[in-house]
């Protein structure tokens, strides 16, 4: 699956506890704000590649309402691409039991492997969910996986506009246009699998991407 601009955003579940009546309404949905895979790195506080080692259901302590559970994966950890300063090692991290509170399934039976972002809580947890960058490993391109190490984090200054009709203009330098829904009707087209929005040497902004040219022809395709 701190905000900011850029960051998705993801609407989770609303508790109000009618404690008069002893009774708890949920008013429930996930909606996350289209992203770019660049955009979920940039806004997330920890990223790392892990293997799924196992799950068990937790709650906290001081509360026994089951929209409070938690799914805690036990997780091995493979590569950390961001987060340094914020963790070391990491075991487990924890996601909603209820997709409509933006949780996520992982695979814990064949110790599969994943990228994950998320954010830290104020006890040192990690929390993921299905606003973050949560994606099987095999299904990320060869792209991605070279993005993730440092093209990405290159272009964190940079802002992406997610084009959804024409005209669709940028408004600045420092920008980057995301055309994948008008050109794939997709999220998961072209540019999200293949390309970055990295800072060039004049401080202008612009896609990037480290292979042959696609067949496809963006708004911006120059190297920095």
């Amino acid at each position: 699956m701190a905000l900011s601009q850029e960051r998705s955003a993801c609407l989770g579940l609303v508790v109000l506890l009618l404690l008069g009546a002893g009774m708890e309404d949920v008013v429930e949905g996930c909606s996350c704000h289209p992203s770019h895979p660049q955009q979920l790195f940039c806004s997330a506080e920890i990223v790392i590649r892990a293997k799924i080692s196992g799950e068990k259901i937790v709650s906290p302590s001081n509360s026994s309402s089951p929209y409070m559970k938690m799914i805690q994966y036990e997780i091995k950890m493979i590569k950390m691409f961001k987060g340094f300063d914020r963790a070391k090692d990491i075991q487990y991290v924890y996601t909603p039991v209820y997709s409509s509170l933006c949780g996520v399934k992982l695979d814990s039976n064949n110790k599969a492997g994943y990228l994950l972002s998320g954010s830290m809580w104020s006890d040192g947890r990690i929390s993921i969910g299905q606003c973050d960058l949560v994606e099987s490993w095999d299904n990320l391109s060869l792209s991605q996986k070279k993005n993730l190490n440092y093209r990405y984090q290159m272009g964190c200054e940079c802002r992406i506009n997610t084009c959804y009709t024409v005209p669709c203009a940028s408004t600045g330098e420092n920008e980057c246009l995301w055309t994948d829904w008008l050109l794939d009707n997709s999220l998961n087209g072209e540019q999200a699998r293949q390309y970055a929005c990295i800072r060039r040497s004049d401080t202008s902004c612009g896609w990037y991407r480290g292979g042959p040219p696609p067949e496809k022809d963006f708004l911006d395709m120059t190297d920095p």
